[in-house]
């Protein structure tokens, strides 16, 4: 992003950017308390790609930045068959579970919070999904979700 004429502005990419945790954390030290942000940033192009990245820095800007540079490197394929998911999945990620399922046309995104977030940045116009495990931890549940897409195998040709 730095090199180039001076003067001119990097140009825009087309991925969508969504902070999905921004929580506050503190390492203590010989010396006293560290203050630093931890960002978990989802980033997608809304057409079938979507990443996931946490990162912690000095700043909230800087938490932030770090988060979507790492999730602009993690991005994945998730494959699209007939407007939905290719079939039923479940993954466990540590104390999460998360099940998605193909749904008609139509019904939309039926999921909760980092599912939710997660999937629309993939661009998945139909899918049902249900959060099964105990924990309320959103980087968990997210993580959860990433692997779950994951675990697809690449389809050669997409059918609209």
């Amino acid at each position: 992003m730095r090199r180039g004429k001076r003067g001119e502005r990097p140009e825009k990419s087309d991925l969508d950017q969504h902070i999905l945790d921004l929580s506050r954390v503190t390492r203590v030290t010989k010396g006293g308390k560290h203050l630093s942000f931890r960002a978990c940033v989802i980033v997608g192009d809304r057409r079938g790609r979507v990443g996931l990245g946490l990162a912690t820095g000095r700043d909230v800007q800087i938490g932030v930045e770090k988060a979507g540079n790492k999730a602009k490197k993690s991005m994945i394929t998730v494959p699209i068959i007939n407007e939905t998911i290719p079939h039923s999945i479940l993954c466990k990620f540590k104390a999460a579970t998360v099940l998605l399922m193909p749904a008609p046309k139509g019904s939309g995104i039926i999921a909760g919070g980092a599912v939710r977030a997660i999937l629309e940045l993939a661009g998945v116009p139909n899918v049902s999904s249900k959060i099964l495990g105990k924990t309320k931890n959103k980087v968990t549940i997210a993580k959860a979700t990433f692997e779950a897409l994951q675990m697809f195998k690449p389809v050669s040709q997409k059918t609209v």
